[in-house]
């Protein structure tokens, strides 16, 4: 069974409702506005019911509503997963940390998500993710 302290240290758990909503974020000693741009902090959300508003807002009332789901956010607008529904909070946070995991040793490819690429912010990020070496582009 996954728990937050499997969560890899580069993770903090953001807040944490009564109601099981959980909000992990990414590396917020870097994503403050000097190193990185704090809009850009990924999040990852796990939420009884579908988040229909972005970070920064209230969700949405979740009465009745039974599956749980997994958002992981790269900025406000920019979402790696639709999210993904799971039966149980349980199941939810265990695909929530191994997104995380995943994350944070560089074995996802938060490029394709955005429509406008960021070259600047993405060779940082890839640095930052343990990405540099792997993702290097044909042309350099």
């Amino acid at each position: 069974m996954t728990t937050l302290e499997s969560l890899p240290d580069s993770w903090d758990v953001w807040s944490e409702g009564a109601d099981g909503r959980l909000v992990l974020a990414y590396r917020p000693d870097v994503f403050n506005g000097d190193d990185f741009p704090a809009p850009c902090l990924p999040t990852l959300y796990l939420t009884h019911g579908r988040r229909t508003r972005r970070p920064g807002q209230n969700p949405s009332d979740t009465t009745g509503q039974t599956d749980w789901y997994v958002t992981f956010y790269l900025e406000p607008e920019v979402t790696l997963e639709g999210g993904t529904s799971f039966p149980t909070r349980s199941e939810a946070l265990t695909a929530a940390v191994d997104l995380a995991e995943q994350f944070d040793a560089g074995d996802i490819d938060y490029r394709a998500c955005y429509q406008v690429p960021r070259e600047q912010y993405f060779e940082r990020l890839d640095e930052l993710t343990g990405r540099g070496s792997s993702t290097a582009r044909d042309s350099e």
